[in-house]
């Protein structure tokens, strides 16, 4: 699935000559956390969102206190009390955003929102802005994605599982084995920490068909029964 698949196409936006107050209200209406700042040429050239709007005078003294301090250099201090005084978008708005054209993967979309600390990313095709991506498409994504579909059978499942551990789930090198019982997975290795015990629990979890999982890792000899939830 691409970023074209998902994403915004009704584009709110405002001017760099809106005021913050415009822009905090455009926020508000559309409950939205950001908007993209676009000129009258129709480019894109910024993008504001609430973290600009955290330290603003109007919130009073405590949200601007950090201002006084010694830690900032002088030009530190004067951007920062550009962004909690001015009153045009164009002084606030955060410049050069983070952009990805509406070929690319929701992968990427989510590494460069973890990357970045962003909760959207303006989507473009050639240039042009043709649609915003947010945190909320990918949270759509995940509750409309299908499940993975096995074939049926103890075997097709030990399979599937067997996939899944050789996954990126930090159990290299742990040999661990598995074997599938009327549904029941149990899973052997050399597993010594709660997270990787966890992986790999999760990794036969997330296989359709699976009914419970039992753990005989080594320090752990008696195994216990664990049963997904829905």
């Amino acid at each position: 699935m691409l970023v074209k698949d998902v994403m915004i196409t009704k584009v709110v936006g405002v001017s760099p000559d809106n005021s913050v107050r415009r822009a905090a209200e455009v926020m508000l209406t559309n409950h939205i956390s950001g908007v993209p700042v676009i000129d009258d040429a129709g480019c894109l050239v910024g993008i504001i969102s609430e973290g600009d709007l955290l330290r603003r005078t109007e919130l009073g003294r405590g949200a601007i206190a950090e201002l006084g301090t010694s830690i900032l250099t002088a030009e530190e201090k004067a951007t920062a009390y550009v962004k909690s005084n001015a009153w045009r978008v164009a002084d606030v708005m955060s410049r050069a955003p983070v952009v990805v054209e509406e070929d690319a993967s929701l992968g990427r979309v989510s590494g460069l929102m973890q990357k970045h600390g962003i909760k959207r990313i303006p989507v473009m095709r050639e240039g042009v802005l043709v649609g915003i991506i947010s945190r909320a498409d990918l949270l759509k994504v995940i509750v409309t994605a299908d499940l993975d579909e096995t074939a049926r059978g103890d075997e097709a499942i030990r399979r599937s599982i067997a996939i899944r551990l050789s996954e990126n789930t930090g159990l290299l090198g742990k040999d661990v084995t598995v074997a599938v019982t009327d549904g029941v997975a149990h899973l052997w290795g050399n597993v010594d920490t709660a997270e990787c015990k966890k992986a790999a629990r999760v990794a036969a979890e997330s296989v359709r068909g699976v009914r419970g999982v039992v753990e005989h890792f080594s320090e752990d000899p008696k195994g216990s029964a664990i049963t997904p939830s829905d």
